[in-house]
Parts: structure tokens; C-alpha cells; sequence
């Protein structure tokens, strides 16, 4: 109960240090401009920089799928040059095969 009774006693001489507060104090009044106007200040450059992290966002997505699409071309590449030498060796054994044939009907 005394606890509570403290809290109160407290809270009731809070309450009156608010009251007596002047807000007409001039400095008061300009501090509170100042930090009004830094306030603003930061939300701009908190709005700009959550823009320019929009946009980097954006750019790495755009950077990723490019990549991607580069990644797959190269697969697709090396493919097409792994089947272009399998051809190559097809036809390079086709080729020696034929020569050992002509040289059969030669002798």
C-alpha cells in the first residue's frame, strides 16, 4: 500500500513540474523549433535513402536475372561445342574408317 501511495506522491509532483513548465521560455521555444527542424530534415533523408535502397534493390534484381540469362547462354554454349566435338570425333572415325577401306580396295 505504501508503495502505491509513493507512486502517487510521485506521479502528483510530476504532474505539477509539468504544469509549472513555461513553455513561453524562448529558449525552450527554439529548441523545440530546432529539433522540430531536424526532425524534418531526417525524414527527408530517411525518405531519399529508402528510395535509393529501392532502386538498388531494383538494379540487383535486374543485375541477377541478367546473369542468370548469361549463366544459361554459357551452359548452353559449352553444350553445343561438347556436341560439335562429339560430331567432330564421329566424323573424324567415319573418316578413318573410309580411308581404311579404300586402302583395302586399293591393295
Amino acid at each position: 500500500m505504501n508503495s502505491l501511495i509513493e507512486k502517487e506522491k510521485k506521479l502528483n509532483s510530476a504532474l505539477a513540474k509539468l504544469k509549472n513548465l513555461n513553455l513561453k521560455n524562448p529558449d525552450i521555444k527554439k529548441n523545440i523549433e530546432n529539433l522540430s527542424n531536424q526532425k524534418n530534415q531526417l525524414e527527408i533523408e530517411k525518405q531519399d535513402i529508402e528510395e535509393k535502397y529501392k532502386n538498388l534493390i531494383s538494379d540487383y534484381n535486374d543485375l541477377s536475372k541478367k546473369l542468370d540469362e548469361l549463366q544459361n547462354q554459357q551452359k548452353a554454349e559449352k553444350k553445343k561445342h561438347i556436341e560439335f566435338s562429339q560430331k567432330i570425333d564421329e566424323l573424324n572415325q567415319e573418316t578413318d574408317i573410309l580411308l581404311e577401306e579404300v586402302d583395302k580396295w586399293q591393295t
